[in-house]
């Protein structure tokens, strides 16, 4: 399709620099890179390097005033941050959102986890849209179950997936017209329209969308149009980033052309998407232009470095702001739901993974450890070596190491933007530093702690060598996790780098991970851009469906698939793409009953079978169940295959033709300097070549600099670059020199081996994900991973839910001391017994003891704890809402040894999860199968940490881990007295004391009492629950790991910092627990309440003491419906405490429970109710200077008999407020009977409902802080009073598979 004689740009406009690819006639390439923002030279970068190339080679002056002529352009192709920057800074479209009545507040509470856990000031982006219009309609999906009388005249219409559909309520379009001209009158010309289940009868959304359009807003974003999936919530956020992107996109495109003759049109004009396609301008949208820059690149290394795919490779794109890590092994790795700067997006994207800050990582000592990001120092200020007053970052760091050449680089810094980067000043920056980890060396050595520092005096140089090792220890951890998270071998990999900064790190961070090449593309400083030189033009097209996929509906999916081929093959077609060049590919999102897994399967490598076993556009199942297979461990042959959405990919080819080979130059390489750099043996000579001089026959060995125009690449030592014939670089990475380390403390080592043990856990956590097969273990990531050490003392867990921090350890502890020398080599042990250190019945943990040759005892253990759906008892799920006494509870184990002599017990292990069947009105394990799958999982999971570990013992030796295992330890102790010290300090300035006390109660009336005396001198405190009441009858007595793992969060929570979360946070704390108490109770007595609900008082009353901030909801607000059909569990958000500096947060889940809710959509598609109402319980919080977060109010309609069961608190005892600040609103638990009776159910029961009944939930708000006097609301929660308090530094924001599955572990 190119035309002879006219020129091609591909252009990357970035935040700090746009790049530009040019192909000229007659072959030519040129390639350059300007800043995206010079408004003193020219108004549009991209346009400008269009113009000067021109200008250059064909020697005629085009003026920057007048537009271009086009007649010598062939095509432009762009990729832009327009999206990404308006989404970041929220600088989009206004826009006002239209929902379903009663779910106003849908978007705001979202699935109602909290981004941190261990933030008390819960920070949410905000919503997108301005105005909210709730519309009178409804439509719900037919149950044929449903046992509501009909209504009369009820319009019944199929869906396009087949479901029946029924439409309670049509559109009060009268109402809604006057709503709309409102929102018009305010200047809001923008409108999303997001209305329950349009994903499959969308004439609703169609119907307001043609009101809005002849009202005369500007543009209107149907969430059924803009991608028809099944969820709301998703479904939401995408129809709003639609609408409050595109207007931006628009008007930039808009402003682009109009620096062009005839506003180009007769050029063909593409723009990357997302999902790595171009699509030309009038199809570019804002739901799918999130990750247009960044596609680029994922493009560029995928064609340039896979080659003849003999292996895999992992993109590592580091730039000055960020780091971007993605995979590529033969075909495009895409996500269908991602979530950038807070909003989640159902959109195809490839998985990009931002997973660091880039050169601009500010870099920190803290509590001993060097600290690397997640602030970033941005483009301005910049880092200190900008000139810009601007904070040390990892660019300094490769400064002052000699591995950054000022000579080399633009003078471009600075006040006046004409100086040289500034060595001198980042030094005397890392010399303040350097003081800093002096004075704590000394402090140590002075300590006389057992195992204290034996590191001397550190110089500048090895404090900056010490940064640099740590952030790449602290890259390596998100490229493990992606590659293992799908069962690939991260050391069989190719490193493809790019990015300005990514060359000064490739080689050190490809040994880490046992990666022996690193490729470099000779366009690597620009490879968004050569990216999009080289991609297909896509068009996609899909639909929704709920079809099983079985021979029944093999013929419903081929004619499916022939509609939407047709239409990428037209649409291409019309864009001048010969039939020839054209491709589709079809894709099915398949997943398993009663699953949520759903994986995008292309049948392209399964030809349809002639058994009519298949679509006849492939054998979608075996394609399924192969890549469940390897991403899972197993498949489940007897369940059932649903099709989830339809989907087709048409591509024209139409890229350019690869570079032209390079000749030799016969002569050796022309070495342009020596240099001195620091590598870990110091100052070694490093010989500094040009790029643009080296040729295919070079070859430059380490330790080297090899200076491309737009980066730096440094070649280690023990590595050798080759030139290949096109001119890149492949870099053949050696192991290196190996530098003994010894059991004394190193900080440099101290923080590799931080991430190194938390390394482990991870993926022990991620061993466990893919091979459970239960729905709580394997989806919603209800589980915990740890490393302990001989002693039983946790050394790292992760990740982080905080109901299970600390508690294995005390269930680890008990087995050693409990099993003694019965403890053997080949044994794995099950407990959860409350007296053995459990929790709760259902959270069973594995434990497996690791022996090393030569060693009597275990040297280290593993465990992992899992949240098993049913283990048994009186009400299916495990967690009655009445029992009072633990049998009642479920199945129980002690110390039960699940492997012995390497054999699977599964006949005894069996035989107790059924026991509790013989307990009258109790039933024994409801799913053995899950359970057994779900313990050989966690077995599993506990052989990956023990190769791990064994394997960082190969490495440095038993003593020195086992030493590093205490000093990780002590770190944490360190950073907890710090805090107790400066807690005292404060309150003894205060009021002279050094204890503090206080008290809360339980909605029995049941006291939890609590007194601290704090040492100063020590940084150390006792923490004394004596006068707490006695164990109750009911089951909200808390075992002593739950006030233990209360007891750590809020540690964490008042440290303020990344901390290691393990046995050094409570080393200097002693705490009292009163025997027989509710927190202390007996081994018989029922807690399935106080894992959920006494926990979250616990943390009530410590922070109360602590007078950290007002109470939150205190409550997880367990609910349970079922019948002998169904069954189904939730707990629901509340209201968060206000603080001394900000207001609570309202519907989000907080403190001891992060859980993630369902979707409304696949709610009622499920379970036989209706929901009718999710919103905001407005005014619930405490008033006060800062208000507490609001409530929810929760109202769902059965359509059938069931069993309603609550378990909740905080309906007799308001959350307290602080310091003036009103308490916040109890809850309330209603049930509205079909006749029009209201009860009040009271905090805790179990009642039958009717078709035609109502449960109303009103969940607490949150306390206030404060007086309330002069202070004026100016968004919700957050009172004018209130000045933000910012950081310095702003934090990455982070994205892709590998942040998604951190977001969903921590929301559990």
């Amino acid at each position: 399709m190119a035309e002879p004689g006219k020129f091609q740009f591909a252009i990357d406009r970035g935040g700090t620099f746009t790049d530009v690819f040019a192909r000229c006639p007659g072959g030519k390439v040129r390639v350059m890179k300007l800043l995206s923002e010079d408004p003193a030279n020219y108004r549009d970068a991209p346009t400008e390097g269009i113009r000067r190339i021109l200008q250059e080679e064909c020697g005629i002056r085009v003026p920057r005033d007048q537009p271009m002529d086009t007649a010598r352009i062939d095509w432009i192709r762009m990729g832009t941050t327009v999206a990404t920057n308006a989404l970041l800074e929220r600088k989009g479209e206004r826009i006002a959102l239209v929902i379903t009545k009663g779910f106003k507040d849908l978007l705001h509470i979202g699935n109602q986890s909290r981004p941190k856990i261990f933030d008390l000031e819960i920070v949410m982006p905000e919503v997108l849209y301005e105005e909210v219009i709730e519309v009178d309609e409804r439509v719900v999906l037919q149950d044929a179950d449903c046992q509501l009388p009909k209504k009369a005249g009820l319009q019944t219409v199929t869906g396009s997936t087949g479901q029946r559909v029924e439409v309670w309520r049509p559109v009060n379009t009268r109402q809604l017209e006057g709503e709309l001209m409102s929102v018009l009158s305010r200047g809001i010309c923008s409108l999303a329209v997001v209305l329950l289940h349009s994903y499959t009868w969308s004439d609703h959304e169609k119907e307001i969308g043609e009101l809005a359009t002849r009202l005369g807003f500007k543009h209107v974003s149907l969430s059924s149009a803009v991608m028809p999936m099944v969820r709301a919530v998703p479904r939401g956020y995408t129809a709003c980033a639609d609408a409050y992107l595109t207007p931006c996109i628009k008007r930039y495109l808009s402003g682009f052309c109009a620096g062009f003759q005839d506003g180009l049109k007769d050029v063909r004009l593409l723009f990357m998407q997302s999902d790595g396609g171009l699509t030309p301008m009038e199809r570019f949208n804002g739901s799918r232009a999130i990750l247009s820059g960044p596609a680029g690149g994922v493009v560029g290394y995928a064609l340039t470095t896979h080659g003849n795919g003999a292996q895999p490779v992992i993109g590592f794109d580091m730039g000055g702001t960020s780091t971007d890590v993605s995979r590529y092994a033969g075909e495009f790795e895409h996500v269908f739901e991602a979530t950038t700067a807070g909003i989640t997006v159902q959109a195809p994207q490839l998985d990009v993974n931002t997973v660091a800050a880039g050169g601009g990582s500010m870099l920190s000592f803290r509590s001993g450890l060097f600290v690397v990001g997640p602030e970033s120092a941005g483009a301005h200020p910049g880092p200190a070596c900008y000139r810009k007053g601007g904070p040390l970052t990892v660019t300094d760091a490769n400064l002052c190491l000699g591995r950054l050449l000022p000579d080399y680089f633009p003078k471009i810094f600075g006040a006046t933007e004409d100086q040289p980067l500034w060595r001198d000043g980042a030094l005397v920056e890392f010399r303040k530093v350097a003081q800093q980890v002096n004075t704590f060396l000394r402090g140590q050595s002075q300590g006389g702690e057992e195992q204290g520092s034996g590191q001397s005096q550190m110089t500048v140089e090895e404090v900056a060598l010490g940064f640099v090792r740590v952030a790449n220890e602290s890259m390596c951890r998100p490229i493990r996790a992606l590659t293992q998270a799908k069962g690939h071998d991260t050391s069989r990999h190719v490193l493809a780098c790019f990015g300005g900064a990514g060359g000064q790190h490739a080689c050190a961070i490809a040994r880490s991970l046992g990666m022996e090449t690193v490729f470099i593309h000779k366009y690597g400083g620009i490879l968004s851009a050569y990216g999009m030189a080289l991609a297909d033009v896509v068009h996609e097209a899909q639909e929704p469906c709920c079809a099983v996929y079985e021979v029944a509906s093999y013929s419903l999916l081929d004619e499916r698939i022939a509609v939407l081929e047709r239409q990428c093959v037209a649409a291409l077609l019309a864009q001048g793409f010969h039939r020839s060049r054209i491709h589709t590919e079809a894709f099915l999102h398949l997943r398993y009953d009663h699953t949520d897994c759903a994986l995008m399967c292309s049948a392209s490598a399964y030809p349809a079978r002639q058994d009519t076993e298949s679509c006849r556009s492939g054998d979608f199942r075996a394609a399924f169940t192969s890549r469940y297979m390897n991403e899972f461990g197993f498949v489940i042959p007897e369940r059932p295959i649903i099709v989830d959405d339809i989907r087709v990919r048409g591509s024209g080819k139409s890229g350019v033709q690869s570079e032209q080979t390079m000749r030799p130059s016969g002569r050796a390489a022309r070495v342009e300097t020596v240099v001195k750099c620091y590598f870990d043996d110091g100052y070694l000579d490093t010989a500094v070549y040009l790029l643009e001089e080296l040729s295919c026959d070079d070859s430059v060995v380490g330790p080297a600099i090899i200076i491309d125009k737009n980066s730096t690449i440094l070649i280690e030592p023990d590595c050798a670059a080759s030139i290949t014939q096109h001119g890149d670089i492949n870099i053949t990475v050696g192991s290196g020199k190996a530098h003994s380390i010894g059991p004394q403390l190193d900080t440099i080592q101290l923080s590799i081996f931080s991430h190194r043990f938390m390394s482990i856990a991870e993926q022990m956590g991620r061993i466990l994900q893919r091979t459970a097969i239960s729905t709580n273990i394997k989806e919603r990531l209800d589980f915990s991973c740890a490393l302990f050490g001989p002693a039983g003392g946790l050394v790292s867990n992760a990740p982080h839910i905080p109901v299970h921090l600390g508690a294995m350890q005390e269930t680890v502890q008990f087995q050693i001391n409990h099993l003694g020398d019965d403890l053997k080599e080949g044994d794995v042990i099950l407990s959860n017994h409350p007296s053995a250190g459990g929790s709760h019945l259902p959270d069973l943990t594995v434990i497996t003891p690791v022996f090393r040759k030569g060693v009597s005892r275990a040297v280290f253990f593993v465990a992992s704890r899992g949240h098993h759906a049913d283990i048994g008892g009186i009400t299916p799920g495990s967690m009655p809402p009445r029992s009072t006494c633990l049998q009642q509870e479920g199945a129980v184990f002690i110390s039960f040894k699940l492997v012995k002599d390497e054999i699977f017990q599964e006949e005894a292990v069996t035989e107790v999860l059924m026991a509790p069947a013989q307990i009258p009105g109790s039933s024994g394990t409801r799913n053995l199968h899950d359970n057994l799958s779900d313990l050989r999982a966690q077995v599993a999971a506990n052989r990956k940490g023990i190769q791990l570990v064994n394997e960082l013992i190969d490495v440095y030796g038993l003593e020195v881990v086992q030493a590093y295992m205490s000093h990780i330890q002590d770190n944490a102790e360190l950073a907890v007295r710090e805090m107790l010290r400066e807690f005292a300090r404060r309150h003894r300035q205060r009021d002279g004391a050094l204890e503090v006390e206080s008290e809360d109660h339980m909605d029995d009336g049941t006291p939890i009492r609590l007194k601290v005396k704090v040492n100063e001198a020590e940084g150390t405190a006792v923490f004394d629950f004596t006068g707490s009441g006695p164990m109750v009858f009911g089951n909200c007595n808390a075992p002593r790991a739950i006030t233990l793992s209360a007891l750590i969060y809020c540690l964490r929570c008042m440290v303020g910092q990344d901390i290691p979360l393990n046995q050094g946070c409570l080393a200097p704390v002693k705490t009292i627990l009163p025997k027989g108490s509710i927190l202390d109770p007996s081994a018989e007595a029922a807690v399935v309440g106080g894992n959920v609900l006494t926990s979250q008082r616990v943390v009530d009353v410590i922070f109360k003491a602590f007078e950290v901030c007002a109470a939150s909801q205190g409550c997880m607000n367990n609910i349970t419906f079922g019948n002998e059909r169904v069954g189904y569990y939730e707990t629901v958000a509340g209201g968060s405490g206000a603080g001394p500096r900000w207001a609570g947060r309202g519907g989000v889940h907080t403190h001891m429970t992060n859980t993630r809710i369902t979707d409304p959509e696949i709610l009622e598609k499920r379970y036989p109710v209706v929901l009718k109402r999710f919103e905001l319980n407005r005014g619930s919080g405490g008033k006060g200077r800062h208000r507490g977060g609001d409530g929810v109010i929760r109202e769902l309609l059965f359509r059938e008999r069931m069993l309603l069961s609550v378990l909740t608190e905080r309906r007799a005892f308001q959350p307290y407020g602080l310091d003036g600040g009103e308490p916040g609103a109890r809850g309330l638990n209603l049930l509205v009977r079909e006749d029009g009776r209201t009860i009040n159910l009271g905090a805790k029961t179990s009642v039958s409902v009717s078709p035609g009944d109502t449960f109303l939930l009103q969940t607490p708000g949150g306390g206030g802080w404060g007086w309330a006097e002069d202070v004026t609301e100016t968004r919700e929660g957050l009172p004018e009073s209130v000045s933000e308090n910012p950081k310095s530094g702003v934090a990455f924001a982070e994205r892709g598979s590998v942040f998604e599955y951190k977001q969903t572990q921590e929301s559990v």
